[in-house]
């Protein structure tokens, strides 16, 4: 975190300062585990569901924090040297920390230009969506990385505690920061919004992601809008204009707004997409220039190589590029800065092949949705040459309700009409898959319920063969990552 006073800090978060000196200035990083503070950090003592982090504060300061902020006066350490601030409300005060961080950066750096004089104050931008947030953002993580200190989460840091606590890593060198924005239910994104503010405001996706928090795919349409609909006119709403309900937000919003998609409609057009075992490949073209802003004149057209398997990596490597692009990055230059991503993150259609011999596991199960693992299965089915023999282990997709048989059946009926070779269904929350596949295929034993993942691991490792390409795909609860690691080879 900047320098700061614990006086100004208590004003900024509306706290009282009961123990430290005013003046004392405290610039560490900020934590809400106990377990990661060190010295000199800031540590938010946060009421959970399932623990009080006021009962981490003594741990915190004999780990040497320099201030921790509470809802209740805690008692710390004999001699410790520990600040406290005390606030109504932990969260809130987290939220307004990050947000003062943010606009002291904003303000120390407006005047701030690059080398060669053009301007370059903080650059933010906001990303949501259903799907795809969290490998768009180290896509253009990546891409700005090349230009300047970038600040943006690790794995998926993207809620009201994650994406704050990201924001707060910014210092005043810091060029571009890029907040994932997660929701699971109304005003959530609308609060990371207000916080980060941000100069570009992406929505990618609209699904049935969480939809059993939402209650529905237009509860989920509505609490993904806002991420646009309080931008100003100064800032740019990037939309994917292939989703119908995406394309729908340009009339929410003051800010301009940009298309990106496969539509001739989008201001960056997609054309040509190919993907197969060695990656994903596409032309992005750029709308039309007349020059005068540091650009030449005319069309900026790229063909992007991704070794990412899955040709909706597409859509988030455009969105990247998009952004990037924007803010004065050229197409080609963002594309060689992807070509060097071997994957979008940790058990995203992550490729393993160290497991039995001549066998290719696609371990994509850290998340999943019905548009998700629609896709995921597409890829399977793309990236299988003759001869081989296509295999989905699908687990439960999580946070459905209502939903979840209607669309646990969809997706096994796909499975039987991608022309998937064996399916393996592992768990009880998964089991309307493996039933609506064997009633649309009429099986016989190209469909296996398992209900335990170890005894998953143990069926697959005899099932599988050379040749194989099987797919790994559930929600995060499942567990089913840790079966694809096992099955691909992974080091425990």
């Amino acid at each position: 975190m900047i320098a700061v006073t614990l006086a100004e800090i208590a004003a900024a978060i509306g706290g009282e300062l009961v123990s430290g000196a005013p003046e004392q200035v405290v610039d560490g990083s900020v934590q809400t585990d106990s377990r990661l503070v060190g010295p000199g950090s800031v540590f938010f003592a946060l009421l959970g569901e399932e623990t009080d982090g006021h009962r981490f504060v003594p741990a915190a300061a004999e780990a040497g924090a320099a201030l921790v902020v509470t809802e209740r006066v805690v008692d710390l350490p004999e001699g410790s040297a520990t600040a406290q601030v005390v606030v109504g409300d932990g969260y809130a005060a987290l939220a307004a920390l990050a947000h003062e961080v943010v606009a002291r950066v904003r303000a120390s750096t407006a005047d701030r230009v690059d080398a060669d004089g053009r301007p370059a104050p903080l650059r933010v931008v906001g990303i949501t969506g259903s799907n795809g947030k969290t490998s768009t953002k180290n896509m253009l993580r990546t891409i700005l990385a090349t230009q300047g200190e970038t600040v943006a989460p690790q794995g998926s840091f993207n809620n009201h505690v994650g994406a704050p606590i990201s924001m707060l890593g910014i210092t005043h060198d810091t060029r571009f920061l890029v907040v994932e924005m997660g929701a699971s239910g109304k005003g959530h994104i609308a609060k990371l919004v207000s916080i980060a503010e941000p100069d570009v405001g992406v929505v990618l996706k609209v699904g049935l992601a969480h939809a059993g928090e939402f209650g529905g795919i237009e509860a989920t349409q509505r609490a993904k809008s806002e991420m646009v609909t309080d931008l100003p006119a100064t800032a740019t709403a990037l939309l994917n204009v292939d989703d119908d309900r995406v394309a729908s937000m340009r009339g929410l919003t003051a800010a301009h707004v940009v298309g990106f998609g496969t539509s001739e409609t989008a201001d960056y057009r997609i054309t040509g997409i190919e993907t197969d075992r060695s990656g994903t490949r596409f032309t992005l073209t750029a709308p039309p220039v007349s020059g005068g802003d540091s650009r030449p004149a005319g069309t900026e057209q790229v063909d992007v190589r991704l070794a990412i398997l899955g040709e909706h990596h597409a859509m988030n490597a455009s969105a990247a590029l998009t952004v990037a692009h924007l803010w004065g990055v050229p197409l080609a230059d963002g594309a060689a800065a992807l070509a060097s991503m071997t994957r979008a993150e940790r058990w995203r259609m992550e490729l393993l092949q160290g497991g039995p011999e001549g066998v290719t596991v696609i371990n994509d199960a850290y998340n999943a949705s019905p548009d998700s693992t629609a896709a995921a299965l597409r890829t399977l089915a793309q990236v299988v040459r003759p001869g081989e023999r296509s295999v989905a282990v699908l687990g439960e997709m999580a946070e459905l309700g209502e939903f979840s048989t209607e669309e646990h059946d969809r997706i096994g009926r796909l499975v039987v009409r991608l022309g998937i070779g064996q399916l393996v269904v592992v768990g009880r929350g998964a089991m309307a898959i493996h039933q609506a596949a064997t009633l649309e295929g009429s099986w016989d034993g190209e469909s296996v319920f398992i209900e335990d993942v170890d005894d998953a691991v143990h069926s697959l490792q005899e099932m599988v063969r050379p040749g194989d390409v099987v797919l790994v795909k559930s929600s995060k609860s499942a567990e089913l990552r840790f079966l694809g690691d096992r099955l691909g080879g992974v080091p425990e």
